[in-house]
């Protein structure tokens, strides 16, 4: 039975929950340094500690799911961008550390601080930067990765780097907007709109720059009848800027549902320049799966735990809703 639909849809949902759940609180990270006081450190902190470390298990599911469904994929991206994964496991673990460690090493707490804020930016350069190499492709021959350790390292993904910056910054400006009143509710809609301009070019730039990495891609959306039928995707992207620049002046709840929107479709977009491709240019979805059996065993646990996780996902932020103080909270 071929169930390789299936195992695409789990590894595009884990990948995509993980790229909005801890792209916001790692903008939150990004955003840190502007808070002016403690009490606006405090708070921002609060506003993600129930639910930063649970947001991390969508990494998990997308990257085992890629080794276990996907093994020749597994075999060719990880030797490619390894040193960007590695960098990013090392930011992501210092800023878990820093986020413990400031509220119990007190005579410290600026160096952990800096330590939250750095990891943050580090590790979503470098995840930016794993997507940049994805969609420009990799050097392969036969069944290995052939290129350089350093390859994925191109103008190219190094804006991407940037790109993703920005964007996890608009969703972490987005969720203060959702979690805190007061000054701090001010300055972050207008983080969010600083952060909404330079994500927008940021995604432009990117969309215009990616036909120009492959020709097929180019044809997929310029060709005729193509660019007729996906017109609505970048037309929709610009609908819903619109839309979350104007939340962002005068509602708290709907600019973070904007701007997930916007992610998804920025999702999307990239799932239409490389579908069925997972390893761009070289193999594809069915190329590159296990066995049948392999996957349809592996279906069998991971369709019993996929709704668990998303329950208990749901109820965390469902228990702490509402807005923060700084007063209460992570201690």
């Amino acid at each position: 039975m071929n169930i390789v639909p299936l195992w695409t849809m789990i590894l595009g949902l884990g990948v995509f929950a993980y790229v909005v759940l801890d792209g916001f609180d790692l903008g939150i990270g990004m955003l840190y340094p502007l808070a002016r006081t403690r009490d606006e450190r405090n708070l921002m902190m609060n506003s993600i500690a129930p639910i930063w470390d649970g947001n991390e298990t969508w990494l998990v599911l997308g990257g085992t799911g890629l080794l276990a469904a996907f093994p020749l994929a597994f075999a060719i991206i990880l030797p490619a961008v390894y040193f960007p994964i590695l960098v990013m496991l090392l930011a992501l673990v210092f800023r878990g550390c820093a986020f413990e460690f400031r509220y119990r090493d007190a005579e410290h707490r600026g160096f952990w601080d800096h330590a939250f804020a750095y990891g943050s930016g580090v590790a979503t350069f470098a995840q930016g930067i794993v997507l940049g190499a994805l969609i420009q492709g990799f050097e392969v021959e036969g069944r290995a990765f052939t290129g350089g350790p350093f390859d994925c390292i191109t103008p190219f993904t190094l804006f991407t780097g940037l790109a993703l910056m920005c964007g996890y910054t608009l969703l972490g400006a987005c969720w203060l907007v959702l979690k805190t009143e007061g000054a701090l509710l001010k300055r972050a809609r207008d983080y969010g709109r600083k952060a909404l301009l330079a994500t927008a070019a940021a995604v432009g730039i990117v969309s215009l720059w990616t036909p120009f990495i492959d020709p097929d891609i180019a044809r997929r959306w310029f060709a005729w009848p193509n660019i007729a039928f996906l017109s609505p995707v970048p037309l929709a992207t610009l609908a819903i800027s619109l839309l979350l620049w104007r939340a962002l002046g005068k509602n708290t709840v709907r600019p973070f549902f904007y701007a997930v929107g916007l992610f998804t479709l920025s999702y999307l977009g990239i799932a239409i320049s490389l579908y069925p491709m997972i390893v761009p240019h070289h193999f594809s979805l069915h190329d590159a799966a296990s066995s049948p059996e392999t996957q349809t065993f592996l279906a069998l646990g991971t369709l019993f735990l996929l709704p668990i996780i998303i329950v208990y996902t749901g109820w965390s932020y469902w228990v702490f809703r509402g807005k923060v103080r700084a007063d209460t909270g992570y201690h």
